[in-house]
């Protein structure tokens, strides 16, 4: 028995839904411990696309228990149209749990937060405009409404009367905005709740109990290790802790119960939004990577920034996570490059840097110091071993691993499900390194 959490190592969009799929067919519970409708995950079966930005990917295993726990803050209105669209595609959502203390994204947080980013001008974050910044500032503020408080229609129209008069005077007065009308949301708002309410629980007494019934749990993050509130690229964060210690706080567990933590990150490096980026690629190589990798955010379609592997950031990340393993994703994108470059330091103000800085101004001089690796300059996206792969290709994952000092579990090579290669199972399986003190792979474990 094990249980696990998955956090990307980047900026997000490492493909941690697809790695969270496979990983959930070796999982009886999935838990989402943080994060919005700000995320999202896009898994491909059998040629089939889901894209889920609430719901744990693990609902597309049957009989896989999906909880979303107190950590994340819910937009009810995009919670249950994915239910929709699952149930319509013959995905059953009998086994989705809602926690009763999440928090919940109401119409004025949207708004405030669309608003708000506008009013930064050239200071903007980067926010996708969907309320998450403004759910978690009101959770802070102990204004925000919880799950469990749609389920009590008299005490959630005294709550909603007062705060939406409240955000109202903001809206107006500051952002020159409509007022909202407190009996429509009201109204809204009791109706996502009858459809919602036979999903929600107390998280934290479930998860409890399938801990103490020694069933697998796996506990997946929204975003990346450098979106973190606390730990990231602030102010060009998210507002809650994609990190591997978020997973104990948002699903309400104590950290002992925690076996492994496993890290997603891409072959090379994606941010999407505004902030410090050392090792983008500018011009018709960024765009390539960009294409082949399709590299368009699934929450709001927004092109991604592209560049080289900033070993840097991956051994922060390593470092801040506890990582015990890897899963290196979309390899098959470099396919077709001659030459391959990784970030092995910076180079600040003419000093070598080995680590990350926190200091943001210093973060945004950081210079890139390369060591240039060959291309394999073949098609991975038919291995499904160590052994298929080019010898390059295998050199390259060799590098990864020692500079992240970390071994490499899993490899995709595209988007579904069995263009992976699988070096160990992190659920069951022992650690394993994926190349031995020779270079030599180890054999992959299906």
């Amino acid at each position: 028995m094990a249980n696990v959490v998955v956090i990307g190592a980047q900026w997000g969009d490492e493909g941690k839904g697809k790695i969270t799929d496979l990983l959930s067919r070796s999982a009886d519970v999935v838990v989402r411990y943080q994060g919005g409708v700000n995320a999202g995950h896009t898994v491909v079966v059998q040629g089939q696309t889901f894209k889920l930005h609430l719901i744990p990917s693990g609902i597309l295993y049957p009989n896989t228990q999906c909880i979303i726990a107190s950590g994340t803050v819910i937009d009810p209105q995009v919670l249950i149209e994915e239910m929709d669209q699952l149930e319509k595609l013959g995905i059953s959502t009998k086994n989705l749990f809602i926690s009763e203390t999440a928090h919940i994204t109401m119409p004025y947080h949207r708004l405030i937060d669309q608003a708000s980013e506008e009013r930064r001008g050239t200071h903007k974050i980067g926010t996708t405009g969907r309320g998450i910044g403004p759910t978690y500032a009101d959770k802070s503020e102990r204004t925000g409404i919880r799950v469990v408080d749609l389920t009590d229609p008299e005490a959630l129209r005294k709550r909603l009367n007062w705060t939406i008069d409240y955000k109202n005077t903001i809206l107006e007065k500051l952002y020159n905005l409509p007022p909202l009308d407190p009996k429509e949301v009201i109204k809204q708002y009791l109706e996502y709740a009858e459809r919602l309410k036979p999903h929600v629980v107390d998280s934290s007494l479930t998860i409890d109990q399938a801990v103490k019934t020694k069933r697998n749990i796996l506990f997946e993050g929204a975003q990346g290790t450098l979106l973190d509130l606390d730990h990231g690229t602030y102010p060009y964060v998210t507002s809650s802790n994609p990190v591997a210690g978020g997973a104990c706080v948002g699903a309400g567990v104590g950290p002992t119960i925690i076996d492994r933590v496993i890290g997603v990150a891409k072959a090379y490096t994606t941010r999407v939004g505004e902030g410090p980026f050392p090792t983008e690629i500018e011009g018709k190589l960024g765009e390539l990577l960009c294409d082949r990798g399709a590299e368009f955010g699934t929450t709001t379609g927004r092109r991604r920034r592209c560049g080289w592997f900033d070993a840097v950031i991956g051994r922060y990340a390593v470092r801040i996570n506890g990582l015990d393993c890897l899963a290196i994703t979309k390899l098959d994108v470099l396919d077709t490059l001659e030459e391959i470059q990784v970030c092995v330091a910076y180079e600040i103000d003419g000093q070598r840097c080995q680590e990350f800085p926190n200091n943001a101004r210093l973060f945004s001089r950081c210079q890139p110091i390369y060591k240039t690796l060959p291309g394999w300059q073949e098609s991975t996206a038919n291995c499904r071993s160590l052994e298929d792969l080019p010898k390059k290709a295998l050199d390259y994952l060799k590098f990864l691993a020692e500079l992240m000092e970390v071994p490499i579990a899993l490899v995709s090579l595209g988007a579904s499900r069995d263009q992976t290669i699988i070096v160990e199972d992190p659920i069951h399986g022992p650690k394993r390194a994926l190349l031995d003190a020779n270079g030599t792979p180890v054999t992959s474990v299906v």
